[in-house]
């Protein structure tokens, strides 16, 4: 290695990547907008700043903590970029939050705390893929989809899907219909908890269509 690369920064670094990239992944599979690469680079990127400013303080002199310490702010700055509105609903601030914590867990491995780092992660991993789980069975949360039909018999199904869709107390957010070829294409985008899109797919796929669910780009966090 060079003499400005040991082999202790290059397992923190390591480390840090392997962590931010276990928590990345669960959010990639939940196709959240700071995936896999992103929580990966935050994480080596936190551990880089942290051994850079013990580094650069015992060479230099100063506070060994004061690049560190403008991490914080830094990694703030991007957590905000997660954050939108939409349809008067605040979306990403799970995403912000994990941001937050993945930076602290580079932090702590980039200073030596390999355990603190590994447990933190583990937490974290465990919190957003059992939390999530149980929110959804619970009906703790909800989420936009697009019920989705498709049939030749527009009338009779449109009026009593719009009309089974309501009795359920599922707030509709828009409507949208396509005529392709000999079929009609019926959307519903709504606002649902898990139990009530189980509810809806059941009283739905009665009906002379074929019905699919299509989850939004984007999730409520």
């Amino acid at each position: 290695m060079g003499h400005d690369l040991t082999m202790p920064m290059v397992w923190k670094l390591l480390i840090a990547a392997l962590l931010g990239g276990i928590v990345g992944l669960e959010r990639e599979l939940r196709r959240k907008p700071a995936g896999l690469r992103t929580n990966m680079f935050i994480c080596m990127g936190s551990a880089l700043f942290t051994i850079l400013s013990e580094e650069f303080g015992g060479r230099f002199g100063g506070d060994h903590a004061r690049i560190a310490a403008q991490l914080i702010p830094g990694i703030g700055f991007i957590g905000a970029g997660a954050i939108i509105r939409d349809r008067g609903s605040v979306v990403g601030l799970t995403t912000a939050a994990t941001i937050f914590v993945v930076a602290s867990v580079g932090m702590a491995v980039g200073a030596g705390m390999y355990y603190t780092g590994v447990f933190t992660a583990l937490v974290v991993l465990l919190t957003l893929s059992l939390l999530g789980w149980l929110e959804d069975r619970l009906s703790l949360k909800t989420r936009v989809v697009t019920l989705r039909l498709t049939t030749t018999n527009l009338e009779g199904v449109m009026s009593v899907a719009h009309k089974t869709i309501n009795e359920m107390g599922i707030p509709i957010q828009h409507f949208q219909l396509h005529h392709i070829g000999n079929e009609f294409l019926i959307e519903f985008i709504c606002d649902v908890s898990y139990t009530q899109q189980q509810n809806a797919l059941t009283a739905l796929g009665k009906l002379d269509a074929r019905v699919e669910v299509v989850a939004a780009d984007w999730q409520k966090e």
